[in-house]
């Protein structure tokens, strides 16, 4: 069936107890098997396997993959097997929606391993004990579901911000379980579609499987290069194109096109706001700025080369600004959702929260804060050597941190998670000076409960849109840290790293992310001066942007065209996502633009029908392909970001356990015979 959802008009007008007792009365269906027995083992069992497909996927790249999706259609197919061989019945909606809580925070929890805890273990020489990681690890996760709660009620309840990841898949839940025969079935061809043809062009991208089939087919060795070895570049120069700004090649600018659509459908779901205040952002830092600081010699290269990483060393601290002092405003400016989270929390008597009963208590989040963050102050004195008011400061500055991180995942799926860590350790720069492990730690803290807490709300957003009960995915949450914890954090320490320091920063363990951490805390060692005068003055600019901007859109009454936050995260992505998220977003614009004119005259049609003389209205018209499309926005992104998600995991897993090895043999088919020879016969 159709997902119920308040129209824009009706989210900027209703009250957010108007909300609340709409979405109970609309959406709402409690009595629903949830969070069961079923659910829950199977959530662990796909979260534990998953969260060993982020393990390896981040250690290699430094990304962590969502597996939301890919959880819902695992679970989806393995009971409609069971249900048809007579072992057991369909999943409930809102029993996938529970299991994917469970998978989902069991896949993202393990980024300190490849994080803060692999750069403090480079820096210091030494192995935290797998005891003390998992601990550590834990603690975090739950301050961050601490933090969560209280924001659902400004991001989810009363701004309905779509959380695209979260709305796919919800979306794919609605269209698997709920939709008729008829829709259902058309929804499904959509999904198959969207998701068949980003899966095919993922795996045309790969360069590794690629190669490993030219070799395969005996296709001569210049094909694969020209194609996936940067080859391509060249034959431009020997066309005598060299497309440049400044000097500086657009390539080394991150402005190149991307085959993968995955962004492009992340784009659709984001709506044409954030598009365009991405690509301005993105324009005005990969255009304009970027090589203007490259010729002046401003932004330096890294191994004689520009692109992605020296350009944001310089670019991040005024798009982080920006993004600070916007959610900051957007968040207190707003006094009456914040005094409506802790709402009959001071009297008796008093108002009380339609979803009291089914919300996680906000009494809960008020005590459990400074319990666990006492927690974590203790901890990171006894085992890492943080003083306990440096320690304790780090809590405060998490909820800070968790608005920024919220509002940028709420609206284009997003977490800035490296940006945070990068903008803590600044801070602690200042405050602890030359004191690098205390600045590793503090970062660990408020980046990786800030992503806890944004990647929660992920996991929420599908379950309002069905109408879950909010409690049953926060203990979803903590079971899904454990199911995590328990296989992931082993493989780690006993397969990965095996008790050597220096498998970290080797080709088989890179650790890409730890390196960025580490390599930022050494530079602050030499105290706050590192940072160039211009990157200093952006951060006064991008502070005060953010202001007018979020001021501006408030006063317009949200008719004013750009997001803050948008345009602040440009400058910490690369080009090449950002164009492609603004072509999905202006694309499906298009299209709804489009089906808007297509209704308009099929209803003056209609009128003029129904009133002339003997005339009548004819029957429905079948819509035209465009209209379709515009209806079945969620469906179509959501089936492009299952199917590349799902061939991109398998890839990354396969490109790690299996291709390098293949590659580095004389030839595929060799590798092959060899393999077979020894098979027993």
């Amino acid at each position: 069936m159709a997902i119920k959802q308040l129209t824009p008009e009706q989210v900027h007008t209703m009250s957010l107890e108007e909300k609340d007792t709409w979405w109970l009365k609309n959406v709402y269906r409690g009595d629903m098997p949830q969070l069961t027995w079923r659910s829950a083992i199977t959530g662990m069992l796909l979260g534990a396997f998953l969260s060993l497909t982020n393990l390896y996927i981040g250690a290699r790249t430094g990304w962590s993959l969502g597996v939301g999706i890919t959880s819902v259609i695992l679970a989806f197919g393995l009971f409609k097997v069971l249900s048809r061989l007579g072992l057991g019945s369909d999943m409930t909606v809102l029993e996938n929606n529970a299991m994917q809580s469970i998978a989902t925070s069991a896949g993202y929890m393990n980024a300190p391993l490849f994080t803060s805890l692999a750069a403090y273990s480079m820096v210091t020489t030494t192995i935290i004990p797998m005891g003390q990681a998992m601990i550590w690890m834990f603690v975090l996760a739950i301050l961050g579901v601490l933090f969560a709660f209280p924001m659902k009620k400004r991001f989810i309840n009363d701004e309905q911000q779509p959380f695209p990841e979260g709305m796919a898949a919800g979306v794919v839940m609605d269209a698997l379980h709920e939709s008729d025969e008829k829709e259902g079935l058309f929804k499904a061809k959509l999904l198959l579609g969207g998701g068949l043809l980003s899966a095919a062009l993922e795996l045309l991208r790969d360069d590794k499987v690629m190669r490993a089939l030219f070799a395969l087919k005996n296709i001569p060795h210049y094909y694969d290069e020209f194609l996936y070895g940067g080859r391509f570049a060249d034959l431009l120069k020997r066309w005598g194109l060299s497309p440049a700004i400044r000097g500086t090649p657009l390539n080394e600018l991150t402005i190149r096109f991307d085959t993968s659509i995955i962004f492009v459908a992340t784009g659709g779901l984001m709506g044409i706001r954030t598009g365009v205040s991405l690509l301005l952002g993105g324009i005005l830092n990969y255009w304009i700025l970027a090589p203007l600081l490259i010729e002046r010699g401003i932004i330096l290269p890294k191994n004689g080369h520009f692109g992605f990483g020296a350009i944001t060393l310089w670019a991040l601290w005024g798009g982080v600004a920006c993004m600070t002092t916007s959610s900051l405003y957007a968040f207190f400016s707003k006094p009456k959702v914040i005094l409506d989270a802790f709402k009959g929390l001071t009297k008796k008597g008093g108002a009380t929260d339609v979803l009291a009963d089914i919300e996680l208590p906000v009494k809960l989040s008020i005590i459990g804060i400074p319990v666990v963050g006492a927690v974590i102050v203790v901890l990171g004195e006894l085992w890492f050597g943080i003083s306990w008011w440096l320690g304790a400061l780090a809590i405060p500055l998490v909820f800070i941190f968790s608005l920024i991180a919220v509002n940028s995942t709420g609206i284009t799926a997003i977490t800035p998670t490296g940006a945070l860590g990068k903008l803590t350790q600044l801070t602690y720069g200042a405050l602890a000076p030359k004191n690098i492990t205390t600045n590793l730690m503090t970062a660990g803290i408020t980046a990786e409960v800030a992503s806890n807490t944004a990647n929660l709300l992920m996991d929420i957003k599908p379950g309002y849109m069905l109408g879950g009960k909010p409690r049953h995915q926060a203990m979803g949450h903590v079971l899904g840290t454990v199911s995590g914890l328990v296989l992931s954090v082993p493989v780690w320490y006993l397969v990965l790293i095996q008790g050597d320091i220096g498998r970290y920063g080797t080709e088989r363990l890179p650790v890409p992310s730890a390196l960025t951490w580490k390599a930022v805390a050494e530079v602050l060692m030499k105290g706050l001066d590192f940072l160039h005068p211009t990157a200093k003055s952006a951060v006064v600019v991008g502070a005060i942007v953010g202001i007018l901007v979020e001021i501006t859109r408030q006063v317009t009454k949200n008719r004013f065209p750009l997001s803050a936050v948008a345009l602040g995260l440009a400058f910490i992505l690369n080009f090449t996502d950002i164009w492609s998220m603004f072509l999905g977003s202006f694309l499906f614009w298009l299209l709804e633009r489009r089906a808007a004119l297509w209704h308009k005259k099929r209803e003056q049609e209609t009128r003029l029908s129904e009133t002339a003389p003997g005339g009548r209205a004819d029957g429905p018209p079948a819509r035209p392909w465009y209209a379709l499309a515009a209806q079945n926005t969620e469906a179509i992104c959501a089936g492009v970001i299952a199917g590349g998600s799902l061939m991109g995991i398998g890839l990354s897993v396969l490109g790690v356990l299996v291709l390098p090895d293949v590659l580095e043999a004389a030839s595929f088919t060799k590798a092959l015979g060899q393999i077979l020879d020894f098979l027993p016969k």
